[in-house]
């Protein structure tokens, strides 16, 4: 039974994240290479609010949405002045040097040892996050407020705005639009988001580590968004359902780890490369990939 909400938690966990994504690619059109660093911001701001600032649950949780949110500020700021293969090229940059800084900047993130024994946060100081279930509870609680606040952008002016910058940034400016304030405005959103998903993150593993937050993650993230769909909601939660359970079907096969690990690779990769011939909108989404 604890298997089966270990991988509900990991599934709340990656619906954040890859609706965050989402806002970025398919709302957007700004394929952003640097979701899993702002996965690992919020992530290692988490684990100095709980072990050295001694914040609880929400004074935690607030303290790393918006030191990420700054962060994703000064960097939407800078990189929203490129278009294109250039933005692609700024966000590849930006992931670079935050997994750089996690592995080496020993004194605080502790390098490659990673950062252990992070505490469980408790709620106003009297109910403690502890149990497997109650963390069930937890991520539960925020992957449907945000879901709930996706679906309230994606309907909203705002979202409808966002979506005409997609299909038309000139027809957009032509009425007035700031486009690259929106650009910044989403961009801060997306990591805001990512910061989410690092406090549960780091808070349940109880242990964070550069390699969980590498280019990798990022390119996992994005074909999370490609294979589930972009322009609504269903698309993504379908998207993080698939990533999540795929490795774990491939642990009853029988197959040796290293070996389910390289399948899952090949298996992610027919698999975008069927959709973008026979389904390039994805299995639920919206808009063509």
């Amino acid at each position: 039974m604890e298997y089966l909400v270990h991988i509900l938690i990991m599934i709340n966990i990656y619906i954040i994240l890859v609706l965050s994504a989402n806002l970025l690619v398919g709302l957007s059109n700004l394929l952003s290479l640097c979701q899993a660093a702002f996965y690992g911001i919020g992530a290692y701001l988490t684990a100095l609010a709980l072990m050295q600032l001694g914040l609880t649950l929400v004074p935690a949780l607030l303290f790393s949405v918006l030191i990420t949110a700054i962060i994703g500020l000064l960097l939407g700021y800078v990189s929203i002045r490129f278009e294109g293969d250039y933005f692609v090229l700024a966000t590849l940059g930006f992931q670079v040097i935050i997994y750089s800084v996690l592995y080496n900047w020993i004194a605080v993130t502790k390098g490659p040892y990673g950062i252990p024994g992070i505490p469980s946060p408790a709620f106003l100081g009297i109910w403690k996050v502890s149990s497997i279930y109650q963390f069930f509870i937890l991520s539960s609680f925020l992957s449907l407020l945000t879901i709930a606040i996706f679906y309230r952008f994606i309907h909203s002016p705002f979202g409808r705005v966002l979506r005409a910058m997609k299909d038309d940034n000139m027809a957009l400016v032509s009425f007035g639009r700031n486009v690259r304030k929106l650009k910044v405005q989403t961009f801060v959103i997306a990591s805001l988001f990512a910061a989410v998903s690092g406090f549960v993150y780091a808070t349940y593993i109880t242990y964070i580590d550069p390699t969980s937050f590498t280019l990798d993650e990022s390119i996992f993230i994005i074909s999370a968004v490609l294979i589930g769909g972009t322009g609504n909601v269903k698309g993504p939660v379908l998207g993080a359902i698939f990533v999540v359970i795929l490795p774990e079907l491939l642990r009853f096969v029988g197959m040796p780890d290293s070996v389910a690990a390289n399948m899952r690779m090949i298996i992610y990769g027919l698999t975008l490369i069927l959709l973008m011939l026979y389904r390039p909108q994805g299995i639920a989404g919206k808009n063509r990939i």
